[in-house]
């Protein structure tokens, strides 16, 4: 069965990594979309140190500076060998930078443009770890949402 796409559809996704040991882009945005991400499980099963950690961020529009291309950390965990971490707060966001604004954010012509997606930058979300021997199993799961 195909994947409808177009405008309006909304389909469900699911990806699996296995063996992360490098950071791991999760999803790659798309412009005019919208992600809403379900949950995140993270299974460790290497560390290289007991206070090693691994991180989710988002790489985008800082709305606070007004910059492009910035990674802002939303969590970080410290599960040791065999145990798994589970995110299960939803949170959303666009699939591109917006254009045409500058500055911090402060009017409703600013909330517009992030929503409008008008930029030429993806945004994404992405899992990385302190050390190249850690070793994770990551799982995402998100709703998309395609205006395009």
């Amino acid at each position: 069965m195909a994947v409808p796409t177009g405008s309006g559809a909304v389909t469900h996704h699911s990806h699996i990594f296995k063996d992360v040991d490098a950071t791991q882009t999760l999803i790659l945005g798309a412009q005019h979309h919208t992600y809403s991400v379900i949950s995140l499980t993270v299974l460790c099963n290497v560390l290289n140190a007991t206070a090693d950690t691994f991180t989710i961020s988002l790489i985008g529009w800082d709305s606070h500076a007004g910059a492009s291309a910035q990674t802002m950390e939303l969590c970080r965990g410290n599960p040791q060998v065999g145990e798994t971490f589970i995110w299960n707060d939803r949170f959303s966001f666009f699939g591109y930078e917006p254009t045409g604004i500058s500055g911090a954010f402060g009017n409703a012509a600013y909330q517009i443009a992030l929503a409008a997606q008008g930029g030429s930058v993806a945004q994404q979300l992405s899992f990385g770890m302190t050390h190249a021997t850690d070793d994770y199993d990551v799982c995402v799961t998100y709703i998309d949402q395609d205006w395009s």
